[in-house]
């Protein structure tokens, strides 16, 4: 078995690659789209070959500036494989060496996904296949949608929204709203990097999306006193919520509903009609607010990644 990435002569034999199982893949068409925006790459994309026939195949995503790719975003055996969860693992850990590095693999999912024999069996091989190539840690996320049959939030009035051209001062901002997060991801980045690195790791990140950053905004109430922060973005696949936060001293006032109602507005008044969002499935409360917000969870994204280095 010989496992290598792939060249553009090949093209045609991957978009042979076909998954008939009920979670999202590299289909043709994303394929080709994404070939074509720099999101996926040739050198990103690895196959596990025997006689000249694709056993196996791994696609991973990134940034069209990045040097090295972010996610694992479709993982496929070929059916008369009689080890697939062996082929992946194996598959993946050369891919891993060469990158040295594990990006996590999101797979995303349907609603009730457990209760459906096929998508469970699906979701399982490569769960235990990612598991021995070094992603063990599974963190479950809800997916949120608006579209604009759905009613826009009215403001309350309560907060005072205003733009900021100075990064570091939202780099503070996320510091603040930061401490006792619900979220996994800043939760666990916080215990072994320093807050305020981490802060502009996140500014950054946000700073390298598609989404424009004369949208970002800092909630203050009445007397000047930041409350929180609000960032109507985009991704490649459309408008997003982004990120949002109420800093510690002013939770449970309800102003998580009056940041992602600036969001939503924000959004809408540029005609957008889809506004899609995650969030972890643990964080009862910003699932409450999307929801009080007619945001409608139509899916689920697992996310499979290495334990942190601190365990």
């Amino acid at each position: 078995m010989l496992f290598r990435p792939t060249v553009e002569a090949e093209l045609d034999r991957l978009l042979g690659c076909v998954v008939d199982e009920s979670i999202s893949w590299a289909h043709p068409e994303r394929l080709l789209s994404f070939l074509e925006s720099g999101n996926y790459r040739h050198a990103w994309i690895w196959v596990a070959e025997e006689n000249g026939e694709i056993m196996a195949r791994a696609v991973w995503w990134g940034s069209p500036d990045a040097g090295r790719p972010l996610a694992l975003d479709c993982l496929y055996v070929h059916p008369s494989v009689d080890d697939p969860v062996g082929l992946a693992a194996d598959l993946l850990a050369h891919a891993h060496a060469a990158y040295d590095d594990k990006p996590a693999y999101h797979v995303f999912v349907s609603n009730g996904w457990r209760d459906d024999p096929k998508t469970a069996a699906a979701i399982a091989w490569r769960r235990t296949a990612a598991g021995r190539a070094g992603l063990t840690e599974e963190l479950e996320r809800l997916r949120y949608e608006w579209t604009a049959e759905t009613e826009v939030p009215k403001p309350s009035g309560r907060l005072e929204f205003r733009g900021e051209d100075d990064d570091e001062v939202f780099v503070e901002a996320f510091r603040r709203v930061a401490v006792g997060t619900l979220d996994h991801h800043t939760r666990e980045a916080l215990l072994t990097m320093d807050p305020v690195a981490q802060a502009r790791e996140d500014v950054a990140g946000y700073r390298s999306m598609p989404g424009d950053r004369s949208w970002w905004r800092l909630a203050y109430l009445g007397d000047g006193e930041l409350a929180g922060v609000a960032l109507p973005s985009a991704n490649s696949g459309g408008p997003v919520v982004g990120y949002l936060g109420v800093v510690p001293e002013h939770r449970g006032r309800g102003y998580v509903d009056d940041l992602l109602g600036e969001i939503t507005r924000s959004h809408a008044e540029r005609g957008v009609q889809r506004i899609v969002a995650d969030t972890d499935a643990g964080n009862v409360s910003m699932a409450r607010a999307f929801e009080r917000a007619g945001y409608r969870n139509f899916a689920i994204r697992l996310v499979l990644s290495p334990l942190p280095s601190h365990t």
